[in-house]
Protein backbone atom coordinates (compact mmCIF):
# COMPACT_ATOMS: atom_id res chain seq x y z
CA UNK A 1 0.00 0.00 0.00
CA UNK A 2 1.56 3.15 -1.04
CA UNK A 3 2.21 5.86 1.92
CA UNK A 4 -0.64 7.55 1.56
CA UNK A 5 -2.77 5.59 1.89
CA UNK A 6 -1.19 3.97 5.12
CA UNK A 7 -1.39 7.33 6.67
CA UNK A 8 -5.00 7.48 6.03
CA UNK A 9 -5.02 4.52 8.09
CA UNK A 10 -3.45 5.92 11.16
CA UNK A 11 -5.54 8.92 11.53
CA UNK A 12 -8.53 8.29 15.03
CA UNK A 13 -11.47 8.66 13.15
CA UNK A 14 -14.94 8.70 15.12
CA UNK A 15 -18.41 6.71 15.17
CA UNK A 16 -19.07 7.01 11.35
CA UNK A 17 -23.45 6.10 12.22
CA UNK A 18 -22.94 9.70 14.29
CA UNK A 19 -20.76 11.93 12.60
CA UNK A 20 -21.29 14.39 9.29
CA UNK A 21 -17.61 14.18 8.42
CA UNK A 22 -18.38 10.58 7.21
CA UNK A 23 -21.25 11.64 5.43
CA UNK A 24 -19.18 14.35 3.34
CA UNK A 25 -16.25 11.36 2.90
CA UNK A 26 -18.86 8.83 1.52
CA UNK A 27 -20.40 11.60 -0.63
CA UNK A 28 -16.33 12.65 -2.17
CA UNK A 29 -15.40 8.70 -2.33
CA UNK A 30 -18.47 7.72 -4.53
CA UNK A 31 -17.89 10.68 -6.76
CA UNK A 32 -14.51 9.60 -7.12
CA UNK A 33 -15.36 6.19 -7.84
CA UNK A 34 -17.85 7.22 -10.28
CA UNK A 35 -14.85 8.85 -12.06
CA UNK A 36 -12.57 5.94 -11.81
CA UNK A 37 -15.49 3.32 -13.08
CA UNK A 38 -16.47 6.01 -15.50
CA UNK A 39 -20.05 5.36 -13.75
CA UNK A 40 -22.84 7.70 -13.32
CA UNK A 41 -24.04 5.41 -11.06
CA UNK A 42 -24.32 5.37 -7.17
CA UNK A 43 -22.15 3.31 -5.36
CA UNK A 44 -22.67 0.44 -2.51
CA UNK A 45 -19.94 0.84 -0.36
CA UNK A 46 -20.15 -2.27 1.41
CA UNK A 47 -17.58 -3.23 4.89
CA UNK A 48 -16.01 -6.64 3.53
CA UNK A 49 -13.65 -8.35 1.48
CA UNK A 50 -14.64 -7.97 -2.53
CA UNK A 51 -16.39 -11.27 -2.53
CA UNK A 52 -19.50 -9.23 -0.62
CA UNK A 53 -19.46 -7.19 -3.64
CA UNK A 54 -20.09 -10.53 -5.57
CA UNK A 55 -22.88 -12.17 -3.43
CA UNK A 56 -24.19 -8.91 -2.45
CA UNK A 57 -24.76 -8.08 -6.57
CA UNK A 58 -26.20 -11.52 -7.41
CA UNK A 59 -28.46 -11.85 -4.11
CA UNK A 60 -29.63 -8.42 -4.81
CA UNK A 61 -30.65 -9.03 -8.60
CA UNK A 62 -32.08 -12.37 -8.51
CA UNK A 63 -34.31 -14.90 -6.94
CA UNK A 64 -34.89 -18.46 -6.88
CA UNK A 65 -36.09 -19.30 -10.81
CA UNK A 66 -34.64 -16.77 -12.44
CA UNK A 67 -32.06 -17.36 -15.64
CA UNK A 68 -29.13 -16.46 -15.22
CA UNK A 69 -26.36 -16.83 -18.25
CA UNK A 70 -22.82 -16.96 -16.99
CA UNK A 71 -19.91 -16.60 -19.31
CA UNK A 72 -17.43 -18.52 -18.03
CA UNK A 73 -13.52 -18.51 -18.82
CA UNK A 74 -11.79 -19.40 -15.58
CA UNK A 75 -12.16 -19.96 -11.76
CA UNK A 76 -14.06 -17.33 -11.31
CA UNK A 77 -16.12 -17.02 -14.19
CA UNK A 78 -17.42 -20.63 -13.50
CA UNK A 79 -17.68 -19.86 -9.34
CA UNK A 80 -20.19 -17.23 -10.39
CA UNK A 81 -21.93 -19.64 -12.05
CA UNK A 82 -22.33 -21.86 -8.84
CA UNK A 83 -23.12 -19.15 -6.62
CA UNK A 84 -26.55 -18.06 -8.76
CA UNK A 85 -27.30 -22.06 -8.61
CA UNK A 86 -27.01 -21.95 -4.71
CA UNK A 87 -29.39 -19.11 -4.80
CA UNK A 88 -31.79 -21.63 -6.71
CA UNK A 89 -31.08 -19.37 -10.02
CA UNK A 90 -31.53 -21.59 -13.38
CA UNK A 91 -28.01 -20.90 -14.69
CA UNK A 92 -26.43 -21.33 -18.33
CA UNK A 93 -22.98 -21.67 -18.72
CA UNK A 94 -21.48 -20.28 -21.77
CA UNK A 95 -17.70 -22.56 -20.57
CA UNK A 96 -14.52 -21.15 -22.34
CA UNK A 97 -11.16 -23.16 -21.67
CA UNK A 98 -9.21 -21.15 -19.43
CA UNK A 99 -6.41 -20.09 -21.31
CA UNK A 100 -8.43 -18.01 -23.50
CA UNK A 101 -11.25 -15.44 -23.45
CA UNK A 102 -15.22 -15.45 -24.27
CA UNK A 103 -16.29 -15.53 -27.69
CA UNK A 104 -18.87 -12.72 -28.65
CA UNK A 105 -20.74 -15.26 -31.28
CA UNK A 106 -21.35 -18.03 -28.90
CA UNK A 107 -22.35 -15.61 -26.29
CA UNK A 108 -24.78 -13.99 -28.48
CA UNK A 109 -26.32 -17.03 -29.38
CA UNK A 110 -27.12 -18.25 -25.88
CA UNK A 111 -28.54 -14.52 -24.80
CA UNK A 112 -30.53 -15.11 -27.69
CA UNK A 113 -31.71 -18.56 -26.97
CA UNK A 114 -31.85 -18.55 -22.86
CA UNK A 115 -32.99 -15.14 -22.43
CA UNK A 116 -31.77 -14.68 -18.99
CA UNK A 117 -33.12 -12.20 -16.30
CA UNK A 118 -28.98 -11.55 -15.50
CA UNK A 119 -25.64 -12.26 -17.60
CA UNK A 120 -22.60 -12.56 -15.97
CA UNK A 121 -19.01 -12.13 -16.38
CA UNK A 122 -15.45 -11.90 -15.01
CA UNK A 123 -13.44 -8.55 -16.47
CA UNK A 124 -9.90 -10.22 -15.34
CA UNK A 125 -9.65 -13.74 -14.77
CA UNK A 126 -7.01 -13.57 -12.40
CA UNK A 127 -5.78 -16.96 -11.77
CA UNK A 128 -5.84 -17.09 -15.83
CA UNK A 129 -4.05 -14.09 -16.43
CA UNK A 130 -6.77 -12.97 -19.17
CA UNK A 131 -8.56 -9.86 -19.93
CA UNK A 132 -12.20 -10.69 -21.18
CA UNK A 133 -14.13 -8.40 -23.79
CA UNK A 134 -16.84 -7.16 -21.53
CA UNK A 135 -17.35 -4.21 -23.80
CA UNK A 136 -18.27 -6.58 -26.76
CA UNK A 137 -20.56 -8.84 -24.41
CA UNK A 138 -22.25 -5.33 -22.81
CA UNK A 139 -23.69 -4.66 -26.51
CA UNK A 140 -25.16 -7.61 -26.93
CA UNK A 141 -26.55 -7.41 -23.37
CA UNK A 142 -28.50 -4.39 -25.09
CA UNK A 143 -29.23 -5.48 -28.02
CA UNK A 144 -31.49 -8.46 -26.68
CA UNK A 145 -33.09 -6.21 -23.81
CA UNK A 146 -31.41 -8.40 -20.42
CA UNK A 147 -32.61 -6.47 -17.55
CA UNK A 148 -28.78 -6.94 -15.63
CA UNK A 149 -25.43 -7.03 -16.74
CA UNK A 150 -23.16 -8.08 -13.44
CA UNK A 151 -18.97 -7.83 -13.96
CA UNK A 152 -16.92 -8.44 -11.72
CA UNK A 153 -14.22 -6.27 -12.13
CA UNK A 154 -12.32 -6.80 -8.55
CA UNK A 155 -8.77 -7.24 -10.35
CA UNK A 156 -9.41 -4.84 -13.36
CA UNK A 157 -10.91 -1.89 -12.10
CA UNK A 158 -7.97 0.90 -11.99
CA UNK A 159 -5.51 -1.07 -13.53
CA UNK A 160 -7.22 -1.85 -17.09
CA UNK A 161 -10.12 0.06 -19.24
CA UNK A 162 -13.03 -0.01 -17.70
CA UNK A 163 -16.04 1.94 -18.86
CA UNK A 164 -19.31 0.75 -16.48
CA UNK A 165 -21.88 3.11 -18.52
CA UNK A 166 -20.28 3.15 -21.66
CA UNK A 167 -20.52 -0.79 -21.65
CA UNK A 168 -23.55 -1.13 -20.50
CA UNK A 169 -22.44 -2.47 -16.93
CA UNK A 170 -25.18 -2.41 -14.27
CA UNK A 171 -23.59 -4.17 -11.57
CA UNK A 172 -19.87 -3.45 -11.47
CA UNK A 173 -17.91 -5.05 -9.17
CA UNK A 174 -14.85 -3.83 -7.18
CA UNK A 175 -12.52 -4.77 -4.23
CA UNK A 176 -10.34 -2.24 -2.57
CA UNK A 177 -7.37 -4.30 -2.29
CA UNK A 178 -6.47 -4.82 -5.90
CA UNK A 179 -5.69 -2.34 -8.32
CA UNK A 180 -6.64 0.38 -5.62
CA UNK A 181 -4.18 -0.73 -3.51
CA UNK A 182 -5.86 -0.49 -0.42
CA UNK A 183 -6.28 -2.88 2.36
CA UNK A 184 -9.06 -5.67 1.62
CA UNK A 185 -11.52 -4.41 3.95
CA UNK A 186 -14.64 -2.83 1.53
CA UNK A 187 -16.77 -3.94 -1.62
CA UNK A 188 -18.25 -1.80 -3.99
CA UNK A 189 -20.47 -2.15 -6.74
CA UNK A 190 -21.45 0.52 -9.17
CA UNK A 191 -25.17 0.13 -9.44
CA UNK A 192 -26.81 1.38 -12.84
CA UNK A 193 -30.05 3.78 -12.40
CA UNK A 194 -32.05 0.76 -14.13
CA UNK A 195 -31.03 -1.88 -11.89
CA UNK A 196 -32.64 -0.48 -9.19
CA UNK A 197 -36.15 -1.16 -9.87
CA UNK A 198 -35.28 -4.48 -10.17
CA UNK A 199 -33.40 -4.71 -6.81
CA UNK A 200 -36.02 -3.20 -4.92
CA UNK A 201 -38.57 -5.82 -6.32
CA UNK A 202 -35.82 -8.76 -4.98
CA UNK A 203 -36.09 -7.01 -1.71
CA UNK A 204 -33.20 -8.92 -0.17
CA UNK A 205 -32.21 -8.47 3.16
CA UNK A 206 -28.99 -9.78 3.91
CA UNK A 207 -25.83 -7.98 5.30
CA UNK A 208 -24.87 -7.78 1.70
CA UNK A 209 -27.56 -6.24 0.06
CA UNK A 210 -27.73 -3.23 -2.01
CA UNK A 211 -30.67 -2.16 -1.42
CA UNK A 212 -30.62 0.18 1.85
CA UNK A 213 -27.33 1.77 -0.14
CA UNK A 214 -29.93 3.55 -2.19
CA UNK A 215 -31.06 6.28 -0.20
CA UNK A 216 -28.26 6.24 2.55
CA UNK A 217 -26.23 8.90 1.61
CA UNK A 218 -29.62 10.70 1.60
CA UNK A 219 -31.02 9.76 4.75
CA UNK A 220 -27.36 9.63 6.73
CA UNK A 221 -28.15 5.71 7.89
CA UNK A 222 -26.40 2.50 6.44
CA UNK A 223 -27.78 -0.28 7.06
CA UNK A 224 -24.67 -1.75 9.04
CA UNK A 225 -21.85 0.62 11.55
CA UNK A 226 -19.29 1.92 8.37
CA UNK A 227 -15.70 1.37 8.89
CA UNK A 228 -14.75 4.53 8.92
CA UNK A 229 -10.73 3.47 8.47
CA UNK A 230 -11.36 1.51 5.47
CA UNK A 231 -13.47 4.57 3.85
CA UNK A 232 -10.39 6.92 4.46
CA UNK A 233 -8.17 4.17 3.05
CA UNK A 234 -9.98 4.19 0.01
CA UNK A 235 -10.45 7.85 -0.33
CA UNK A 236 -6.74 8.01 -0.56
CA UNK A 237 -5.83 5.79 -2.92
CA UNK A 238 -8.77 7.02 -5.35
CA UNK A 239 -6.58 10.48 -4.89
CA UNK A 240 -3.26 8.69 -6.34
CA UNK A 241 -5.48 7.69 -9.55
CA UNK A 242 -6.91 10.77 -10.31
CA UNK A 243 -4.06 12.48 -9.42
CA UNK A 244 -2.36 10.34 -11.72
CA UNK A 245 -5.26 10.80 -14.34
CA UNK A 246 -7.13 7.19 -15.39
CA UNK A 247 -5.79 6.61 -18.85
CA UNK A 248 -2.30 7.47 -17.39
CA UNK A 249 -2.47 4.90 -14.64
CA UNK A 250 -4.07 2.54 -17.61
CA UNK A 251 -0.81 3.06 -19.57
CA UNK A 252 1.36 2.48 -16.91
CA UNK A 253 0.08 -0.78 -16.77
CA UNK A 254 -0.10 -1.84 -20.11
CA UNK A 255 3.88 -0.84 -20.46
CA UNK A 256 3.95 -3.00 -17.12
CA UNK A 257 2.93 -6.02 -18.25
CA UNK A 258 4.95 -5.36 -21.68
CA UNK A 259 7.56 -5.71 -19.63
CA UNK A 260 7.05 -8.67 -17.78
CA UNK A 261 6.22 -10.21 -20.78
CA UNK A 262 9.18 -9.47 -22.07
CA UNK A 263 11.08 -11.00 -19.33
CA UNK A 264 9.31 -14.38 -18.88
CA UNK A 265 10.36 -14.73 -22.85
CA UNK A 266 14.00 -14.29 -22.38
CA UNK A 267 13.96 -16.60 -19.34
CA UNK A 268 12.53 -19.10 -21.68
CA UNK A 269 9.33 -20.01 -19.76
CA UNK A 270 5.94 -20.24 -21.00
CA UNK A 271 3.05 -17.92 -20.92
CA UNK A 272 -0.16 -18.49 -19.61
CA UNK A 273 -2.18 -18.16 -22.29
CA UNK A 274 0.02 -18.85 -25.03
CA UNK A 275 -1.86 -16.29 -26.63
CA UNK A 276 -0.72 -12.48 -25.66
CA UNK A 277 -3.76 -10.99 -27.03
CA UNK A 278 -5.63 -12.37 -24.14
CA UNK A 279 -3.45 -11.32 -21.34
CA UNK A 280 -4.28 -8.95 -18.86
CA UNK A 281 -2.47 -5.80 -18.19
CA UNK A 282 -2.95 -6.45 -14.16
CA UNK A 283 -1.13 -10.09 -14.01
CA UNK A 284 0.70 -12.02 -15.88
CA UNK A 285 0.32 -16.05 -15.72
CA UNK A 286 3.64 -18.11 -16.02
CA UNK A 287 3.47 -22.11 -16.78
CA UNK A 288 5.51 -23.74 -14.12
CA UNK A 289 8.71 -25.31 -15.69
CA UNK A 290 9.02 -29.10 -15.75
CA UNK A 291 12.25 -28.79 -14.10
CA UNK A 292 10.67 -27.64 -10.95
CA UNK A 293 8.06 -28.15 -8.79
CA UNK A 294 5.84 -25.54 -7.69
CA UNK A 295 6.42 -25.71 -4.28
CA UNK A 296 10.17 -26.01 -4.66
CA UNK A 297 10.23 -22.82 -6.76
CA UNK A 298 7.75 -20.96 -4.45
CA UNK A 299 10.68 -22.08 -1.39
CA UNK A 300 12.99 -20.42 -3.45
CA UNK A 301 11.77 -17.49 -5.02
CA UNK A 302 10.32 -16.58 -1.14
CA UNK A 303 14.20 -17.29 0.11
CA UNK A 304 15.42 -14.16 -1.96
CA UNK A 305 11.92 -12.11 -0.46
CA UNK A 306 9.79 -12.37 -3.27
CA UNK A 307 6.10 -13.54 -3.32
CA UNK A 308 4.59 -14.66 -6.48
CA UNK A 309 0.97 -16.24 -7.00
CA UNK A 310 0.38 -19.34 -7.07
CA UNK A 311 -2.90 -20.82 -7.89
CA UNK A 312 -6.16 -23.50 -7.64
CA UNK A 313 -8.42 -25.59 -9.19
CA UNK A 314 -6.84 -27.45 -12.36
CA UNK A 315 -3.74 -24.82 -12.46
CA UNK A 316 -2.47 -25.38 -8.79
CA UNK A 317 0.98 -26.24 -9.13
CA UNK A 318 1.05 -25.40 -12.55
CA UNK A 319 0.59 -22.11 -13.45
CA UNK A 320 1.74 -19.01 -11.04
CA UNK A 321 0.85 -15.77 -11.32
CA UNK A 322 3.01 -12.44 -11.14
CA UNK A 323 1.03 -9.48 -9.91
CA UNK A 324 1.63 -6.19 -11.37
CA UNK A 325 -1.26 -3.81 -10.47
CA UNK A 326 -1.48 -0.56 -8.92
CA UNK A 327 1.61 0.41 -6.31
CA UNK A 328 2.73 -2.56 -7.79
CA UNK A 329 2.83 -1.89 -11.67
CA UNK A 330 6.25 -0.12 -11.50
CA UNK A 331 8.90 -1.67 -14.05
CA UNK A 332 11.72 -1.78 -10.86
CA UNK A 333 9.29 -4.21 -9.10
CA UNK A 334 8.96 -6.13 -11.56
CA UNK A 335 12.68 -6.48 -12.97
CA UNK A 336 13.11 -7.60 -8.81
CA UNK A 337 11.08 -10.35 -9.32
CA UNK A 338 12.15 -11.60 -13.09
CA UNK A 339 15.51 -11.24 -11.42
CA UNK A 340 14.39 -13.40 -8.87
CA UNK A 341 12.53 -16.10 -11.01
CA UNK A 342 16.10 -16.34 -13.12
CA UNK A 343 18.35 -17.18 -10.44
CA UNK A 344 15.33 -19.70 -8.91
CA UNK A 345 15.30 -21.82 -12.11
CA UNK A 346 18.96 -21.48 -12.46
CA UNK A 347 18.84 -18.73 -15.77
CA UNK A 348 20.65 -15.42 -14.99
Amino acid sequence: MPPAVLDAYQVDYGSADLEEEYLALYGQVQESLRRILLSSGKMAIISGEGMAALWGGLKSGIVAGDRVLAVATGLFGYGISDMARTIGAQVETVGFEFDTVADAGRVEEAIARFRPKMVTMVHCETPSGTLNPVAQVGKLVRRYDVPLFCVDAVSSAAGAELRTDEWNIDLCLVGTQKCLSAPPSLAIVAVSDRSWPIIEQVGYEGYDALLPFRDALEKGVFPHTPYWHGMATLDAACRLVLEEGLEGVWERHKKVAAFCLDGIRELGLELYPKDERFSSPTVTAVKVPDSISWRELDRRLREQGVAVGGNYGPLADRVFRIGHMGSQARESLVRQALDALGEAIGRV
